[in-house]
């Protein structure tokens, strides 16, 4: 393979990737607390030569998360929270911490605050929150106090951290970091309203046909390369 075609190949590569990560924001725009995602790339020069001559590849750094709050939407239902401003909600889920943005609550048979998927709402205390069989009338004020007819149960916990990026995605909206969590001081929460998807579905179709063009472009490059090997190889191979 020569090194025109290797070049094409890395610029495919990373192409294939970034497509990848295209498609899957797209799967979830309509995924509550959904942060959609970037590819990076960077340059790479290997030299090729004693006279210092180097080739540019291209080479995938791996993605960074879109950390820009997503739309608020009104649902009416006094268990739905969003987010607003940066924080995550701390739930707890097979002994672990997880963290996420994804307000859809509901309560289980045992009384507890979980959200959709099972995992359970914790409070300040890291202590689940949970409503007695009597309880009605659910209030949860902006800054996360949950109440009753019977009064005050419990302040859902907000924290955030210092590198976002530095989470690691469990699904489509959990996160999992070994980094210590510190109070979300300027969140507050909105009952009655979820926090939509942030990606923008005209600009990750825009990027998915601009990705696909260039991809198309590239195996052109390799095509044309073949091309100009064989008939090198034709003319250098005839008899004379």
């Amino acid at each position: 393979m020569t090194t025109t075609s290797q070049v094409a190949l890395s610029y495919q590569s990373a192409l294939s990737n970034q497509l990848d990560v295209a498609a899957n924001n797209i799967a979830n725009m309509s995924t509550t607390g959904f942060q959609g995602s970037r590819p990076m790339f960077a340059e790479f020069l290997a030299q090729v030569d004693s006279d210092g001559t180097k080739i540019s590849y291209v080479e995938d750094l791996g993605t960074i998360r879109d950390i820009n709050q997503g739309p608020l939407g009104f649902t009416g239902n006094k268990l739905d929270v969003g987010i607003q401003g940066e924080g995550y909600f701390v739930v707890e889920d097979a002994g672990e911490f997880l963290f996420t943005r994804n307000g859809n609550f509901q309560v289980d048979d045992s009384g507890r605050l979980i959200t959709s998927n099972g995992a359970v709402v914790m409070d300040e205390q890291d202590n689940p929150i949970v409503f007695g069989p009597d309880e009605t009338d659910i209030d949860i004020s902006r800054d996360g106090v949950v109440r009753t007819g019977n009064g005050e149960i419990a302040t859902l916990r907000l924290v955030t951290f210092a590198n976002q990026q530095d989470m690691e995605h469990r699904g489509s909206s959990m996160f999992a970091t070994e980094q210590i969590p510190f109070e979300a001081a300027d969140a507050e929460v909105v009952q009655g309203m979820l926090e939509g998807s942030n990606v923008v579905a005209i600009t990750e179709m825009t990027r998915m046909i601009e990705i696909l063009r260039s991809y198309q472009s590239a195996a052109q490059l390799i095509t044309q390369e073949e091309d100009r090997e064989e008939e090198a190889i034709d003319i250098l191979t005839r008899t004379v």
